[in-house]
């Protein structure tokens, strides 16, 4: 039995919009089913591994499972890219013979369609990653590499390559930009006051720079609630990750230059837990105010988050 997908009706999706210029008489799965097959792919492993021995592995379960849309979505991305060279190559050596004219529109339509297919794929991903954080509160992000937007969540991209991008713009003298909001917490500052805090700070940041990207470094705790609401919100995500490789014990300190470097026009930091355990003595968290005065040199705007009066 051959997939049917439903007349189309009503505005087109871009996955929609996409497959119907490939002119191919072949049907795509329409957006509505790729986010469906997410989450029943998400709900069924985490309804199988949650109740037996295999609970205590259920993150990487769930990760490989995201990862593995991740990868096929890179994958089919640099083989669009590969068609991408190759017309441009076919471009420039086009003689308007018949031959290559057909050369011309293979090459096109084999890249339009792999460009579909890689979209396709972030849906299902997507759809996973954000049913597996509803189910556990936990955020996937993959660990190297920028991530594309989708309807189902925002972009996410690498501090240093949208340092890149920035910096291409302001060669191009054409910068339409978005507004960067650094934020910066205390891996202890995870609980339900720090949570309610956080996402008032960023509610308040959102509502004073409506275009603003989150940039943050992804660590546990309140900068992992900040990347939650980030993804809730489908802001802009900018990941400055430390690199303890390079950098060893001040790789915390380092990345705080990185979200610097994105000339940031707010700094939000949370350096300590609002509601800390009543038998921990919790030192202040060292990047977030090392962030907080790194910025304040630089006259950047910035905001300690504190408890509600």
């Amino acid at each position: 039995m051959t997939f049917q997908p439903p007349p189309l009706t009503g505005r087109l999706t871009p996955l929609e919009a996409q497959a119907l210029d490939l002119d191919d008489p072949r049907p795509h799965p329409p957006e509505e089913a790729l986010v469906q097959l997410g989450q029943a792919l998400m709900t069924e492993l985490l309804d199988l591994v949650g109740e037996t021995a295999l609970k205590d592995f259920q993150g990487v379960f769930c990760e490989a499972l995201i990862g593995a849309f991740h990868s096929a979505s890179q994958r089919i991305d640099r083989e669009a890219d590969r068609g991408r060279d190759e017309i441009n190559r076919l471009l420039r050596d086009f003689d308007a013979s018949e031959v290559a004219d057909t050369d011309l529109q293979a090459a096109t339509a084999r890249t339009r369609a792999a460009d579909v297919a890689a979209l396709a794929a972030d849906l299902v991903r997507d759809a996973a990653a954000e049913t597996y954080r509803a189910a556990t509160g936990e955020v996937w992000t993959p660990w190297r590499g920028s991530v594309r937007g989708s309807r189902v969540t925002a972009a996410q991209v690498e501090a240093r390559e949208a340092v890149r991008a920035m910096k291409a713009r302001r060669q191009q003298a054409v910068d339409p930009g978005y507004a960067v909001v650094a934020f910066r917490a205390a891996p202890g500052a995870g609980t339900p006051l720090d949570g309610g805090r956080i996402f008032d700070a960023l509610n308040w940041a959102l509502e004073t720079w409506p275009d603003m990207a989150l940039a943050t470094c992804g660590a546990r705790g309140g900068e992992t609630l900040a990347i939650s609401w980030a993804r809730q919100k489908r802001v802009k995500l900018v990941l400055a990750r430390p690199d303890f490789d390079r950098a060893g014990r001040a790789a915390l300190f380092k990345a705080n230059d990185a979200l610097l470097d994105l000339e940031p026009v707010c700094v939000l930091t949370l350096a300590a837990s609002l509601q800390p355990h009543p038998q921990a003595a919790e030192r202040p968290f060292g990047p977030a105010l090392n962030l907080a005065q790194k910025a304040a040199e630089r006259g950047i705007r910035c905001v300690p988050i504190r408890p509600a009066r």
